[in-house]
């Protein structure tokens, strides 16, 4: 398994989006501004998290993104699917067959490992990810 950028900068929208989340839709370069993502780049992620039903978008002049769902729903697999694809460690899992005892060891262990990566991908929401992040700007001290 291997998260590309746009995975990453899909969940940086997302807990950009969480923190924003004031019944008031956020706008694409107001986003694009505070994670330094491009506009064009942001706006093929968004639509990736549109297609999927994480956001949704509001048009007009005071349009822009808005959560789709509470962020205490959203989980960080169901984002990074939504970017990604299949989160799977390994292609054909489960899928060994006859006697060779080194594969079947093997599928196991990757068996074991894929249910690992998702319990942790789904154990962790959207609103775990904005609170650390508020917790984070509550420790810093302006000067």
């Amino acid at each position: 398994m291997w998260i590309s950028t746009k995975g990453k900068n899909a969940v940086k929208v997302m807990i950009d989006l969480g923190m924003y989340n004031t019944g008031e839709p956020v706008k694409v370069k107001d986003i694009a501004r505070r994670q330094d993502i491009s506009d064009k780049y942001l706006e093929q992620i968004i639509a990736m998290l549109n297609k999927a039903g994480l956001v949704k978008s509001i048009r007009g002049a005071k349009g822009g993104y808005v959560l789709n769902d509470s962020t205490d729903k959203i989980t960080v697999g169901m984002i990074l699917e939504a970017a990604e694809g299949d989160m799977s460690v390994v292609d054909n899992l489960g899928e060994v067959t006859g006697d060779n005892f080194t594969d079947i060891i093997c599928d196991r262990f990757w068996s074991r490992l894929d249910k690992a990566v998702r319990e942790v991908l789904d154990s962790n929401t959207l609103a775990d990810l904005v609170e650390e992040q508020k917790a984070l700007l509550s420790d810093q001290y302006i000067i």
